[in-house]
């Protein structure tokens, strides 16, 4: 008998932070994907390589996705694909096609790529194919050439390493053990530190070689990070690729996870001036600039309702606690698994502002949600499924919690509410583009 999608739950609606449970407020089921497409994926991610290759194995409804992305990075030069036919599973020369595939792709190139970036899908595991054999006739058919697995495997959300902690790990594959100058990477982050940031000012100011992938211009300054003595990581899903690197190459591993809590903020930069020897510098300033800038962002709202997204920060709930407790009245927050790193915040929330509403995003209740909003423009919102949602063309268009670290991070957060308040974004133009809601993400 044929049910309605949702069953019972097709109403959308929200419950009370004080019902929520930790760390799962809705049960699973049949999910629904929003249209709001910023957050990165493997495919911004793999091109952060300079020079790098990719070529993609796998079905053509999952092409679509591939391609629109790297169109929309303006990348199509980077990028190679063959899509996977009934007929491939009959004879078992898979790894041979894919071998051969990738082989008439590096001989029509007019100049060959220092790494290519060998993606296979589900079908890929489920038919059994051996990635070893395949990596190793590519590299002994192409030397000079750095051949990297890839995984392009949705089905592993909820099973193993997650695509996207997988896809950073292999982000550092090429890096080979060398000698060290006592330089410093920041890995597993798709955006480079500002020269503002404190924790790049403690860092030069340490007379170290700082090193971030994403501004690597060419293939030899990225294999320059093998040279670093130290290795920082700033969210989770970065964490395998680091401790990976510490077993293969010695480098050491810092944790200094972004956060919105402003004791946190001085735990971080005490652990990074133990860690290099240095003393802990004076931030008052920059902590009274965020406190400062704080109450101007919650006088730009004048009152006004806000929602909070998990694509906007990977801590949604101490974000929300951070805005709550400096005068803006954050009533929803849109999340669909609360991390381990947020519950302390969540907990706070539920002691000291029981009323917010939590939402999820993927429940196939939700696709009626927007539809059902009374009130456009009611809220103001922080990160695109939160504009989706809540029908609101004024919004802080952040994914990742880019360019906010530490306190100047707060200030410029806040810098960009006010920014907002009273100057309308096109939402359905910007919450379609994939990566970072711009045209390019590079």
């Amino acid at each position: 008998m044929l049910k309605k999608a949702g069953g019972e739950l097709a109403k959308p609606q929200g419950i009370k932070i004080t019902q929520a449970a930790f760390p799962r407020p809705f049960e699973g089921g049949l999910e629904y994907n929003p249209p709001a497409r910023g957050d990165w994926n493997i495919v911004h991610i793999g091109l952060l390589i300079p020079q790098a290759h990719q070529i993609y194995f796998c079905a053509q409804g999952c092409l679509r996705g591939v391609v629109q992305t790297t169109a929309e990075m303006g990348a199509m030069d980077r990028l190679s694909w063959a899509y996977l036919c009934d007929e491939d599973y009959a004879d078992g020369s898979m790894e041979y096609n894919i071998i051969d595939s990738v082989t008439q792709v590096i001989k029509r190139m007019e100049q060959r790529p220092p790494c290519i970036l060998v993606f296979l899908s589900c079908m890929h595991l489920f038919a059994g194919v051996d990635f070893d054999i395949i990596i190793e006739e590519l590299e002994s058919r192409f030397a000079g050439v750095d051949f990297v697995k890839c995984y392009m495997t949705p089905t592993m959300r909820f099973s193993g390493l997650a695509p996207v902690p997988t896809m950073y790990k292999q982000l550092f594959v090429p890096l080979h053990r060398t000698t060290k100058d006592g330089g410093v990477n920041i890995i597993g982050y798709n955006w480079a530190f500002e020269e503002e940031c404190e924790l790049v000012k403690i860092i030069k100011g340490s007379a170290r070689v700082l090193r971030q992938l994403p501004v690597c211009e060419n293939y030899d300054q990225y294999l320059e990070m093998a040279r670093s003595s130290l290795n920082i990581t700033v969210i989770p899903e970065a964490l395998p690729a680091a401790e990976e690197l510490e077993q293969r190459l010695g480098q050491r591993h810092l944790y200094l996870p972004v956060s919105w809590n402003f004791e946190k903020i001085r735990d971080n930069y005490k652990a990074l001036c133990k860690e290099l020897g240095v003393a802990m510098p004076d931030l008052s300033f920059e902590e009274n600039a965020a406190k400062q800038a704080l109450k101007k962002a919650a006088k730009a709202l004048g009152g006004r309702p806000a929602a909070v997204d998990f694509t906007a920060a990977h801590k949604p709930f101490e974000l929300s606690a951070l805005l709550l407790d400096n005068g803006i009245d954050v009533r929803r927050i849109f999340v669909d698994v609360i991390s381990g790193e947020d519950k302390e915040s969540f907990e706070y929330i539920k002691e000291h502002y029981p009323d917010v509403e939590v939402f999820p995003t993927v429940d196939s209740s939700m696709r009626f949600f927007a539809s059902q909003e009374k009130e456009e423009n009611k809220y103001f919102a922080i990160g695109q499924r939160a504009a989706y949602f809540c029908c609101t063309n004024y919004f802080v268009d952040m994914v990742g919690a880019r360019s906010c670290y530490g306190f100047d991070g707060i200030t410029k957060l806040a810098g960009e509410i006010v920014r907002g308040a009273d100057v309308p974004k096109d939402t359905r133009a910007v919450i379609q583009h994939k990566g970072a809601g711009c045209q390019s993400c590079l």
